[in-house]
């Protein structure tokens, strides 16, 4: 068939593939970041310094404050308060039943019972307030994430948020300027870095297996409408009207991302996101379960739900390489990252795990089941060694909650950086507004903000922590 007797959408996509190809094409040869003039970047405010490499002073005890106990809070304050070294000094939720619930939690495991603050959402700038308070862990809708980790840092609290870090490019430089201007750490908790097959890749990447890596693939691909029917409470009462949002991109981008950002040491010395492109498919499924599932004057069935079913993003960069991401919360389907990483020696891929490596696998031919277990024997990441069987135990999402939480008190003890910075957070975040404005203006190159200001070519990659 030829373009010409395409659909125009479907011309137009295949328009804008060539160009972005011939521009890989362009770059690739020489394996050496391209060198650009920084757009739309502001200068770092006076007295700010760069945090990329920042470690905070030692802290023996680390005293914690938590913004949001509703599902995901909940078991955030429960596993923080088991991790040696904590001190869970106060709760603020809107609601008194969650707050008081989670200072049950606390004080069954024999700890002191927690300050709390409920019933009003300006309560938690009480609980910013306290002196007595190190640390913040913001589990609150998307749109209270930039504004509470901004008020925290003000207040002198390092702040970890949950994901996205912000959901427009101005509150993510808002966040970052007020980080390098404190001197306050501002992390989001990309919880699937630190799932043990994630890990593993990330070894194999340092441990430089699979040879150059040339692309990745990442998604959140996650059946999730029936969120739709907490319409009062719950996640599903503020997370469903963003999918009614036009153009909306991918809401939801870091968990697949944040990994093979990590693999490609994106924005750590050497390799930078560079362009993004966007396109999504139509919107149906949300509209179609709001009319199956609620009566015809619910709220949902006034909301017209515009925002693609499935979007899907190609970055390019700085390097030449590539990275395609995607996003689905709405259709039924197995659960999926891709968490796929390919370089000249050799392929890894889960969802079912699987791999192609020279000297282990055919290259020909994927291994599964039983051979990639003899994977993990010899490359397992020492901090799943060290940790991945009381991981388990301790539950959230398969162990990987508890490394991650474990890793933040750890580093804020020694005083050593953390595994992920505010610029790391500020770029995956980033790709929510950008992917938004390329399916706005019918899928056109939009270029990443570097909210390193440059810096990102002398920070060190985040190494094989044991």
């Amino acid at each position: 068939m030829s373009n010409a007797n395409l659909p125009s959408n479907r011309r137009d996509f295949l328009k804008t593939m060539s160009m972005v190809g011939a521009g890989l094409a362009a770059t690739a040869v020489s394996l050496k970041p391209t060198e650009s003039k920084a757009a739309n970047v502001p200068a770092r405010p006076a007295r700010a310094k760069y945090m990329g490499g920042f470690a905070a002073p030692k802290l023996d005890t680390v005293r914690l404050g938590f913004i949001g106990v509703g599902a995901r809070g909940s078991g955030a304050v429960s596993q923080f308060a088991q991790i040696e070294g904590t001190e869970i000094v106060a709760i603020a939720d809107l609601y008194e039943d969650w707050a008081k619930n989670s200072g049950k939690g606390v004080q069954k495991l024999g700890k002191k019972s927690p300050i709390l603050y409920y019933g009003s959402p300006t309560k938690y700038h009480e609980l910013l307030a306290r002196p007595d308070i190190d640390a913040v862990i913001i589990c609150t809708p998307w749109e209270e994430h930039a504004p509470m980790c901004i008020a925290a840092m003000e207040a002198g609290k390092h702040a970890f948020t949950e994901v996205p870090m912000a959901f427009t490019i101005a509150d993510l430089w808002k966040v970052v300027d007020t980080s390098e201007r404190t001197g306050k750490h501002c992390m989001m908790m990309e919880n699937c870095n630190y799932n043990r097959e994630e890990l593993m890749f990330l070894n194999l990447a340092r441990q430089g297996v699979l040879g150059d890596l040339l692309h990745g693939e990442a998604a959140y691909l996650h059946p999730l409408r029936e969120q739709m029917m907490e319409v009062d409470r719950g996640t599903g009462s503020w997370r469903t009207k963003y999918y009614a949002t036009p153009n909306g991109g991918n809401l939801y981008p870091t968990h697949g991302l944040g990994p093979v950002a990590q693999y490609m040491n994106i924005a750590r010395t050497e390799d930078n996101f560079a362009r993004l492109v966007s396109f999504a498919s139509p919107a149906r499924g949300r509209n179609q379960y709001a009319k199956a599932k609620f009566p015809p004057d619910h709220k949902w069935n006034k909301m017209n739900f515009q925002c693609g079913d499935i979007s899907t993003q190609l970055i390019k960069t700085q390097l030449g390489r590539t990275i395609m991401v995607q996003w689905d919360e709405t259709n039924p389907r197995p659960y999926s990252r891709h968490d796929l990483l390919m370089g000249t020696k050799g392929t890894v891929a889960g969802y079912p795990a699987r791999a192609a490596i020279e000297g282990f696998a055919d290259t020909e031919e994927w291994s599964e089941d039983a051979k990639f277990e003899k994977l993990y024997e010899k490359y397992e990441h020492p901090l799943w060694k060290r940790m991945g069987e009381l991981a388990k135990k301790m539950g959230g999402h398969g162990g990987m909650d508890f490394i991650m939480r474990t890793r933040i008190i750890e580093c804020l003890r020694a005083g050593e950086p953390l595994d992920q910075n505010v610029y790391e957070g500020a770029m995956w975040s980033s790709v929510r507004p950008l992917s938004s404005k390329s399916e706005q203006e019918e899928g056109t190159s939009q270029k990443f903000v570097d909210f390193t200001r440059g810096n990102w070519k002398t920070t060190a990659p985040l190494g094989i922590i044991a």
